[in-house]
């Protein structure tokens, strides 16, 4: 959770102290500005420019058409490979949300490698 407020003049600028700071994303059910950063936060760590981290779909049938795309157009047209769609779960419970979080983090901890660390502090 965040435990401090900050007020951002500019959306793109949200989406970058967002993405680059965060230990997890959960994305609940919304609309074109939760679609917009989802596709940021699947674009910046399936090119590797941030490290990779839980991203996690709340709500399957919410999200079900969406992923059937991703499979069926995105992946048929090669526009992504097959195993970017790993680089999403999706879950209902949030308990199981929790779960997954802590299993991505329980060999590694929660602070960024080196290398991360590096990819993190390049703006």
């Amino acid at each position: 959770y965040q435990d401090i407020s900050l007020n951002f003049r500019h959306f793109f600028s949200r989406k970058v102290m967002f993405v680059k700071y965060a230990a997890a994303y959960v994305v609940l059910p919304g609309g074109f500005g939760t679609l917009d950063e989802l596709a940021e936060i699947l674009t910046l760590v399936q090119t590797g420019k941030t490290r990779r981290i839980p991203i996690i779909l709340v709500h399957a049938p919410f999200w079900e058409g969406l992923l059937e795309w991703f499979r069926t157009t995105l992946v048929e047209e090669k526009t992504i490979d097959p195993e970017d769609l790993d680089l999403v779960k999706v879950l209902d419970k949030p308990q199981q949300v929790v779960d997954a979080i802590f299993a991505h983090y329980e060999h590694r901890g929660f602070e960024p490698s080196a290398q991360e660390r590096e990819v993190l502090l390049d703006l």
